[in-house]
């Protein structure tokens, strides 16, 4: 946004958009108060919060067309189309954090696949903060023991070599009722709130996760993908574990997990003994008993 005139034309989309979700103002997100804690250089100085919206990562996607500023947050205290990976449906009910961070790093598409692993490190780091282990399961899931606790979507947009932005969707059951998701999404979940034995103080833990966010985008930003990746490693639950991953059309990979490649690839050993490079798939940490 070089000029006054983009950004009053912007800041009128902006308006306009916000204004046809007719959305009330969220309860309980203090966002000056979260801006005034908050220790970051960008990350997070302008914050969007909304109710309830179908998905805060279709207005951070909007937001990021219309140039908004690098750091820019969409938070919503409920979601009605939240979405996971390969489309999967992401409840997202009252009790939870539910939110986007808009950035515009200058790097190929090709790396573009890191960030989820560097926002894994991020949400981990900050749910640990609180006192429970934390682990990050390949590609996009924080657990707490077998349990899942988060889930990161990334979604790019790119323009011929480049990338135009990167909208990391990011959710953390944190004070929900378990009692208000489905029973098929129970059986795999838990919320701080079950862990820890208490409520626990949602802006403390957007606070926390977006300072984390901040010094790992540097780490991005900067090329030093194999901080992000030592991390990451130091981090994993997956590295070490018999797994089963899904991947499109059907085709199942099993095998113990040996490493992580500096491309995010996950190196897979497979029964017959064979090392397999796997790029995208759903894993699934099992005991080879149970196969």
């Amino acid at each position: 946004m070089s000029t006054g005139e983009s950004v009053s034309i912007n800041e009128k989309k902006i308006d306009g958009y916000i204004k046809k979700l007719g959305i009330e103002k969220a309860v309980n997100i203090n966002v000056s108060k979260i801006r005034g804690e908050l220790k970051t250089k960008y990350i997070g100085h302008k914050i969007y919060a909304f109710q309830e919206v179908d998905s805060t990562n279709i207005i951070a996607k909007f937001l990021a067309g219309v140039g908004v500023e690098e750091g820019t947050i969409v938070i919503a205290r409920s979601q009605i189309k939240g979405k996971g990976r390969r489309g999967k449906k992401w409840e997202s009910p009252l009790g939870g954090i539910w939110l986007s961070i808009i950035v515009h790093p200058e790097i190929s598409p090709q790396q573009a696949s890191l960030i989820t692993l560097g926002a894994g490190v991020a949400v981990t780091k900050a749910i640990r903060k609180l006192g429970v282990d934390a682990r990050i399961k390949w590609p996009n899931d924080i657990l707490i023991g077998d349990k899942k606790i988060s889930g990161i979507l990334t979604e790019a947009n790119s323009k011929f070599h480049t990338l135009d932005y990167i909208v990391v969707g990011i959710g953390i059951d944190s004070n929900l009722d378990l009692n208000s998701i489905s029973k098929k999404t129970k059986i795999r979940a838990t919320t701080l709130k079950d862990e820890l034995k208490r409520n626990i103080d949602e802006r403390i833990l957007i606070k926390n996760l977006l300072e984390e966010f901040e010094n790992i985008y540097e780490h991005f930003k900067n090329e030093d993908f194999e901080e992000i990746l030592y991390e990451w490693r130091s981090l994993s639950q997956t590295i070490g574990s018999y797994v089963v991953i899904e991947q499109p059309f059907g085709k199942i990979l099993k095998g113990y997990v040996v490493g992580i490649n500096n491309q995010g690839s996950l190196i897979l050993e497979l029964d017959n003994g064979e090392l397999k490079k796997v790029i995208s798939g759903e894993s699934h940490i099992t005991e080879i008993s149970k196969i």
